[in-house]
């Protein structure tokens, strides 16, 4: 069980080195935009959508990531209670598995617009990039996220012990 919570852990990797080089894509795209717009008066015309793009994949490839770990923002009124109970592993499990049942249905709607813009051809404005594929990423990433908050939450309620040792 260790070597999978190891190897889950290794596998985050490839997914913050997407969401890292799309904010190094954007970082100097918005700089280059920025320049040719005040020194030549010419813009790039798709910064608009590649940064909509840009800052699709970033949130998006991390998602996962950042649920199962809880860093997500939060307000933690609950905790004293929670915490002097001795509930709060059993409120973490089943805050995880309820919000990964949840995220199955945004994962599939997506999945459906993705589909439906594939069928009638969207492509965006000025690049011509087929706007399913984003929509595939995103659906993909959500249900990822779904499966990931799930078995976190099902290692919270059943394997505490793992989890505590190995952050």
């Amino acid at each position: 069980m260790r070597l999978v919570v190891k190897l889950a852990r290794r596998a985050t990797v490839a997914p913050v080195m997407l969401a890292c080089l799309a904010l190094f894509i954007l970082m100097v795209m918005t700089f280059l935009d920025v320049m040719l717009r005040s020194v030549l008066n010419a813009p790039i015309e798709a910064a608009t959508e590649l940064t909509r793009i840009l800052m699709a994949i970033m949130v998006f490839s991390v998602l996962p990531i950042i649920s199962t770990r809880g860093e997500h923002i939060s307000v933690d009124l609950t905790d004293g209670i929670f915490l002097t109970l001795g509930l709060d592993r059993l409120r973490d499990g089943l805050i995880h598995v309820a919000s990964g049942v949840m995220l199955i249905w945004p994962a599939r709607r997506v999945w459906v617009l993705a589909e439906r813009a594939r069928d009638y051809g969207d492509v965006t404005e000025y690049l011509a990039i087929p706007q399913f594929y984003i929509g595939w990423f995103i659906a993909a990433a959500t249900a990822v996220t779904a499966g990931a908050l799930v078995i976190t939450g099902i290692m919270h309620l059943f394997v505490p012990a793992l989890l505590e040792k190995e952050q």
